[in-house]
């Protein structure tokens, strides 16, 4: 399914038939490929507030955890799951957004193949794929789309670089089109860019009959939900990794420093985007801080004395500047406070670790 398509399917909506009032506590929000590391702090974001979740799943042993989790908690009626095992597939979300008044999107092809068409196009039809379902469904009256830091900007140590509402990560876009053999992690920046690009372009030409927002998080640090998910917690398996000296795929000293927020905050700000009007047509960019490797060491040595760890890095610093401003303060309106600090979000990080 196309743009095109999208556009032809809502099309009769007049112009005037945005709706930005928040959506009833109690009611149904959906939220997709809820088993990842930030997902699962959405859900849980989500139950605290007074929602019910529903949320999809690949296949049903992927959710077990979480009702593990969730039910004793919220209660066995607050949390549900359904599979939809490929985004992509026309009306894959149909049935999932039955009865919803909310939906945030978190599913993406995370595969990191260097691939432009095995990551790119994928990404951006599942999210077109929820504006589509979202279009069908009279009760949705708000989509939160969780796009990436990466839809603006790839790090790049040392370098000043001014960021606005209205950045996007062109030069990710282009290496991953042309360039012979793309880095992965630019792949999956294109992917992110052309699909939130999607998202608004599909806005703009069907003004539907609900609110839309896009959260942009960076580097995600801060508790893990899933027992014993350490090493597939994405950007928290980072941490994991300079903590017991076991490397997870890529050792994280290689990656460039960056900006990073607190999971349980950018799920906060997930929640905030779906619930306060002023977030309709908004990019809230979930950046706390910037951050260096030496940083994080610095902070495990004084979490843990006892414990030896790496010797400091050559990485260089984040000097990139950022509207991050219109997140903390959705931060604090809604939950009386600004941004968790790195030491926190490490202390919380490693906090199941021996």
């Amino acid at each position: 399914m196309g743009d095109q398509q999208l556009t032809e399917a809502l099309k009769g909506e007049p112009a005037n038939s945005i709706i930005t009032s928040t959506i009833e506590k109690g009611s149904t929000v959906l939220v997709t490929g809820a088993n990842g590391f930030i997902a699962s702090h959405v859900v849980n974001q989500l139950l605290l507030a007074g929602y019910a979740v529903r949320g999809t799943v690949r296949s049903p042993a992927r959710a077990q955890w979480m009702h593990d989790l969730f039910d004793p908690q919220y209660g066995a009626d607050r949390f549900e799951t359904v599979v939809v095992p490929d985004m992509v597939a026309d009306g894959a979300f149909d049935a999932a957004v039955k009865g919803v008044s909310g939906i945030v999107h978190l599913a993406s092809v995370l595969t990191f193949s260097n691939e432009y068409e095995a990551v790119v196009p994928p990404t951006v039809k599942g999210a077109l794929n929820v504006l589509m379902s979202a279009s069908k469904e009279a009760g949705v009256r708000s989509i939160v789309y969780t796009s990436s830091s990466t839809a603006a900007l790839l790090p790049q140590p040392d370098k000043e670089i001014v960021v606005t509402t209205e950045t996007w990560n062109d030069a990710a876009v282009h290496a991953a089109r042309h360039e012979a053999n793309p880095d992965a992690f630019t792949v999956y920046a294109a992917s992110k860019t052309e699909a939130e690009r999607a998202v608004w372009r599909a806005v703009a030409e069907t003004r539907p009959p609900f609110q839309v927002c896009a959260v942009l998080p960076n580097a995600n640090f801060g508790r893990i939900l899933q027992p014993g998910g350490e090493k597939g917690a994405s950007t928290g398996s980072w941490v994991v990794s300079l903590f017991t000296g076991e490397v997870q795929g890529v050792d994280p000293v290689e990656i460039p420093p960056q900006y990073f927020v607190n999971v349980a905050d950018d799920a906060r700000l997930h929640v905030a985007a779906l619930i306060d009007p002023a977030c309709n047509g908004k990019r809230i960019f979930a950046f706390a801080q910037p951050f260096n490797w030496n940083d994080i060491l610095a902070i495990l040595r004084k979490l843990r004395p006892d414990k030896e760890f790496r010797e400091d890095v050559d990485c260089g610093r984040d000097l990139s500047e950022v509207p991050n401003q219109e997140a903390e303060e959705l931060l604090r309106k809604h939950y009386g406070h600004g941004w968790t600090s790195l030491e926190e979000s490490i202390r919380e990080n490693v906090a199941t670790l021996a």
